[in-house]
């Protein structure tokens, strides 16, 4: 049975176990702890780049990351589920998830400039900077946002995680000013009920 390594707050984690019990997989996979921050810990080994979310297959292959995990589980489910079939539609979600990601990706850099800079070491600009493209994405999205009754996919699980993310790490304050978005995170929760319990309550 293949491992996920992970850990609760990751929101790159969190778009796979979204993905694996939406597609009916999360049985099939054993969920294991994984520490960044400890260089003992064997997720270094398993992903060179000491990132999760990492899968871990029973001949000690591996697959990372989120979107290359996500696009396994969209084949094992037999193909089409999460990442449509169809050319328009495919580029669509793969875009809307790439555009999510590096939303994700910019707001794990503002965290870590202030979980791991000691006081007089952290740069104001360098956090300004990621949270410039962040404001830039989320107006863009804000003004064209997917469809409340969007079919999932790779592009929908990407964005839902990325505005978790936001609610957990800055207190949901990309919600002000921006309805439609807002509008859409409920729509998406109301329907993918594993977005509730992948939540990280901690």
């Amino acid at each position: 049975m293949p491992i996920l390594r992970s850990s609760p707050p990751s929101p790159f984690g969190r778009k796979v176990k979204i993905a694996a019990h939406e597609l009916g997989l999360m049985d099939r996979l054993t969920i294991v702890m994984a520490d960044t921050t400890d260089p003992s810990d064997s997720l270094r080994a398993q992903n060179p780049l000491g990132k999760i979310p990492v899968l871990v297959f029973d001949d000690g292959s591996t697959l990372f990351d989120s979107r290359v995990i996500l696009e396994w589980l969209d084949w094992e489910a037999g193909g089409g589920r999460i990442l449509p079939a169809e050319h328009d539609a495919r580029f669509a979600a793969l875009r809307l998830q790439a555009l999510a990601d590096g939303i994700t990706d910019a707001a794990i850099l503002a965290v870590y400039e202030g979980r791991f800079r000691k006081d007089g070491e952290r740069s104001a600009s360098w956090v300004d900077y990621q949270t410039a493209k962040i404001d830039r994405a989320l107006d863009h999205l804000a003004a064209a946002a997917p469809a409340l009754d969007a079919p999932l996919s790779v592009g929908t699980i990407a964005l839902a995680c990325a505005l978790g993310y936001l609610d957990l790490r800055f207190a949901g304050r990309w919600r002000d000013g921006r309805p439609a978005l807002v509008a859409w995170l409920d729509a998406f929760a109301a329907a993918v009920p594993s977005f509730e319990t992948t939540r990280f309550k901690g």
